[in-house]
This record gives structure tokens, sequence and C-alpha cells, in this order.
């Protein structure tokens, strides 16, 4: 449990989150540091603009997953989205959990042989750094699939990405206990 701040001491009920008004009128609650995910019982959101925008092209035989982590590390980009599309020789997709238990034990497919991608990522800071979650529908002929883009994917040809950086948006990737899952955590909740 993290120190409460200036010293002071717990009392065994957790303090009211602050309201806070924003610029339409519109109520929102910022969450104190120290609450868990498990605690918040209402929808989370951050507020932010559109920084800079990239266009990125990863070519042939190269490891999508990595090069994007890459170039996200080397930009400086801690919070952001990527639209990409293009194609693999091969890759791991996580296509949903064995079954539908929590903490779900996922359920991995590999494709090989040229599959086309379309897809989207959230990029949030991670505890080492940003943490990508890379979600892509995958085609070959009449063949589809659809889930998490894991561990690694070697484009075929090209892989074409836009990458958007948010600005001024408050937000971390952290492990939850409860799920097992890395969530987002955002600083306020709808009430």
């Amino acid at each position: 449990m993290k120190p409460l701040p200036n010293g002071a001491a717990r009392t065994g009920r957790r303090e009211q989150p602050e309201r806070h008004r924003e610029g339409g009128g519109r109520s929102s609650t910022i969450i104190p540091e120290d609450t868990t995910y498990q605690e918040r019982k209402s929808m989370q959101y951050s507020e932010g603009q559109v920084g800079r925008v990239f266009t990125v092209r990863i070519d042939d035989g190269e490891d999508f997953i990595r090069e994007i982590r890459r170039f996200v590390t080397a930009m400086n980009i801690s919070s952001g989205m990527i639209h990409f599309l293009g194609a693999t020789r091969s890759a791991k997709i996580v296509t949903g959990p064995k079954e539908l238990t929590v903490p779900p034990s996922p359920r991995g497919e590999e494709i090989f042989g040229g599959w086309e991608l379309l897809g989207f990522a959230t990029i949030y800071p991670g505890e080492e750094g940003p943490s990508i979650h890379i979600h892509t529908a995958a085609g070959k002929g009449i063949r589809s699939l659809a889930g998490c883009l894991r561990e690694k994917a070697e484009v075929y040809i090209v892989v074409e990405a836009i990458i958007t950086e948010f600005v001024g948006v408050s937000a971390k990737r952290t492990l939850d206990e409860k799920t097992g899952v890395d969530l987002p955590v955002f600083d306020r909740i709808l009430p």
C-alpha cells in the first residue's frame, strides 16, 4: 500500500474523490493515486489533445511489433494510437480466452504464408516504457481471424502505420491483480 501524502494516517475509510467541472460544464471525479482498479466502479477516462502524427513504413522480413515499439520509444511517445495495414509472413494472435474465466487463459493461433492485416493499437506508459496493445484482423482467402497480436509478426512486403500522439492525457497501463491483465488506468471517472 502506498503511503499517504504529507504523512497523513489511514483511517480505514476512503476519502471521497475530488469533484471537478470540465470546460463544458461536465462533471467528473479525479481518482486518488492510491486507488486500485478493483475499487473503481465507474467508467474511467482522461482528456487531452492530438500531438504529433507520424507515418511509418515497416518492410519485408522485419518484426512489426519490435519495430513499432522501437519507433514509439525513439520518438518518446508516451500515449497515443496506431492504425496499420499490410501483410505478415507469420504471426501469433490471441483470439480470446480458452474458457470464460478470470484470470483468462489465452487461446493462441499462429498464422503463416502471407495474411493481410488491418489493425489498431493503443499506447500508454507501462512498467518498462511504452506499453502497446495491438489488435488486428487477419485474413487469407476466405479465412479470417481477429485478436491481440503478440510476440512477433514478420512483415510480408510492407506494413504501413499511422501513429497519432496524445498530449495532456494522464494514463498508465498496469497489471491488474484480479484479471491478471495489463489494463489502462486513467485519472478521472464519469459518475
